[in-house]
């Protein structure tokens, strides 16, 4: 699988525990854990908003969750391998997840250019990339959370690693799942989501196979044991992930959007492939783009 598929994971689950309710418990011994996540960029707020958006009055919010594969560069620059927008409304209880493929073609703002949506991180990290996301979905980005690759394996075993139920029985990598539930590592767990030619529904298997960790990770962390492995939790955090929510924020995103994290759906984009002057992309039909933006900007309770 690609380097850029085996980010997904690390980023979807960091934003989710901040909303699943890990934080609040440790904030104050941590703080300087959380100070160094903490990288706030050059804007008060998004220009597609009047306002920025007030969490303690449970406003829906959007985070662009950016992965960055450190072998290909370090976690400050470098081409980013997994965008994802994830959408969170309080008075729905519920979040929205859209992946957006890295080869998609769309104009890079600040560039004056048409190019692949993951060059925009390194043309100009996320200043660029955000701007660039606001203007392909036509919606704001409210916040970001960064974080490298090698985040997802570190954070399922500060946990103690997670149990998921397996759909059928298969052998990946020299590992064996067997149908049914199981006890998953760091390791482990990365070769589980990996795993599509065995899969009869393909990508669809393997996204809900992501999803079940995903979910197994957030449920984890917010129980009785998880809690305490809490300073293992940001250890393996740590210099992996970077955020410009404060850790205030932090405590009212777990203190008011907690619910949001038991209904979370998956919104795929659809497009097709082309070659131009020799470059493959990823283009994207406009009335695509609108479904995709439409679904956000109704879930974020926008016009």
């Amino acid at each position: 699988m690609k380097k850029w598929k085996k980010v997904t994971l690390g980023i979807i689950a960091v934003l989710l525990l901040l909303v699943g309710g890990v934080f609040g418990y440790f904030l104050i011994t941590v703080n300087n854990a959380l100070t160094t996540m903490h990288e706030p960029i050059d804007r008060e707020f998004s220009e597609m908003r009047e306002a920025k958006v007030q969490l303690r009055k449970k406003e829906p919010f959007s985070v662009l969750l950016i992965g960055i594969d450190k072998e290909s560069g370090s976690i400050e620059k470098g081409r980013s391998d997994t965008m994802i927008v994830l959408t969170v409304n309080p008075a729905t209880e519920s979040m929205k997840m859209v992946s957006i493929p890295r080869d998609t073609r769309t104009e890079i703002i600040g560039r004056g250019m048409m190019d692949k949506i993951n060059h925009a991180h390194a043309f100009g990290g996320v200043e660029m990339s955000i701007p660039t996301v606001e203007n392909f979905l036509d919606i704001p980005i409210d916040h970001y959370v960064k974080i490298n690759m090698e985040g997802f394996k570190e954070i399922v075993d500060s946990v103690g690693g997670v149990e998921v139920n397996n759909s059928f029985a298969f052998t990946e990598n020299g590992k064996t799942y067997n149908e049914g539930t199981i006890s998953l590592d760091g390791d482990s767990a990365l070769t589980y989501v990996r795993m599509r030619k065995q899969d009869p529904r393909g990508d669809f298997g393997r996204a809900d196979r992501q999803k079940q960790v995903v979910q197994a990770v957030i449920n984890k962390g917010a129980s009785f044991s998880g809690i305490t492995k809490l300073d293992n939790l940001l250890g393996a955090i740590g210099e992996n992930v970077k955020t410009d929510l404060d850790s205030m924020e932090m405590v009212t995103i777990q203190q008011n959007y907690a619910s949001a994290r038991h209904d979370m759906e998956t919104v795929q984009i659809v497009g097709s492939g082309a070659t131009i002057d020799g470059i493959y992309y990823l283009q994207v039909p406009e009335d695509e783009r609108l479904r995709v933006s439409s679904l956000l900007r109704e879930h974020l309770d926008l016009e």
